[in-house]
């Protein structure tokens, strides 16, 4: 650790759920929740930091397959309660829609100056070869570290088996393996081994160290559409027809491209009349959309279907919801979809 760097700090640890703080009943041999205070039994080395930790428990705790637009606002109410009594703030959250809830967040969130560390485990932090463990004690340190009285990281991230990535960068790779995210189009904002060494020139600082905003309200009349071979023209057709539906993240093949059919291209412009938003992102991990670079995307383009560059599909539902529920007009929401926010987008 930089000798330069607080050797001291405060932390607030929200505990929503996930198989962290997962137990196995004897009987059954499934996972149910435990007390927060239980995982602390498990973790006394967070004593030796010298750090004011506290923590908030979800009751009942939340399996992440359920977490809804309403989760992510009770996370954000909570941490705007105590946001002036903690250096940082670390979220304990199952990883199946982690990076939905980190990309959700760091919308929410104007202002920002200190940190908020999404984390979590592939193994109950009771089990004997868990992952949880590190992954807790490291987020809080990453949490309380400061330089000069400011936050190192004052973004929304997710800590992972000894990397952190900028929260709407990450996807979950993987069910299995310790390495469950990755950040494909953007480099990790620290990494920790023997040191926590933090890439400063990849984290974003507020330029201007307003009041803190934190702006809710997620509108749900969306929907994802994943472009396979052999997608029929009912299914499609049903879909982007839709009673209601306001927005579209469509997930094209490699660089933004779709089938040339005339049917397919017929119910985009139809949705796009009825004022739909469609924002294109690519299905593959690395790399982004460029509509136009060939000739399946070009009537994409035409039709006003809305490039969605480098985002993760992830980043680009969350960034959608939001854009929607915000009072702005259409034009004003597919404006903003263009626009980095929070680093979740290459400008």
């Amino acid at each position: 650790m930089n000798q330069h760097l607080q050797q001291t700090g405060s932390v607030l640890i929200i505990y929503t759920g996930g198989t962290i703080g997962m137990v196995q009943n004897p009987v059954t041999g499934s996972l149910s929740p435990v007390r927060f205070d239980q995982i602390m039994e498990e973790v006394p080395e967070l004593n030796k930091f010298g750090y004011r930790i506290k923590s908030v428990t979800f009751n009942p705790p939340i399996d992440s397959s359920n977490v809804t637009p309403e989760i992510w606002e009770r996370i954000a109410l909570t941490i705007k309660k105590n946001y002036n009594h903690f250096d940082g703030f670390v979220i304990l959250h199952g990883t199946d829609t982690m990076a939905y809830t980190a990309s959700a967040l760091s919308y929410m969130f104007v202002n920002l100056d200190k940190p908020i560390i999404l984390t979590g485990a592939q193994l109950p932090i009771g089990t004997l070869r868990t992952d949880g463990k590190e992954n807790l004690i490291t987020s809080v340190e990453i949490a309380a570290a400061r330089k000069n009285g400011m936050a190192l990281v004052p973004e929304v991230c997710i800590y992972f088996d000894f990397n952190l990535f900028r929260g709407n960068r990450s996807v979950k790779q993987d069910s299995e393996n310790f390495s469950a995210f990755v950040s494909e189009n953007y480099p990790a904002l620290a990494t920790a081994g023997v040191d926590i060494r933090y890439r400063s020139e990849f984290i974003h600082y507020p330029e201007n160290r307003g009041i803190l905003k934190v702006q809710t309200g997620f509108d749900d009349h969306v929907v994802i559409l994943k472009m396979f071979p052999g997608i029929g023209q009912k299914v499609a057709e049903q879909i982007l027809g839709m009673p209601g539906l306001k927005g579209v993240v469509l997930e094209s093949y490699g660089s933004g491209n779709v089938p040339t059919s005339k049917w397919f291209l017929a119910a985009i412009r139809k949705a796009i009349r009825r004022g739909v938003i469609i924002l294109n992102v690519s299905q593959c991990q690395g790399g982004s959309v460029q509509m136009g670079q060939y000739e399946t995307s070009v009537d994409l383009l035409n039709a006003g279907v809305v490039s969605g560059n480098d985002m993760t599909t992830e980043a680009a539902i969350t960034k959608l919801m939001f854009l929607l529920a915000q009072g702005l007009t259409r034009e004003e929401v597919k404006m903003y979809l263009k626009k980095s926010l929070c680093g979740e987008i290459k400008e």
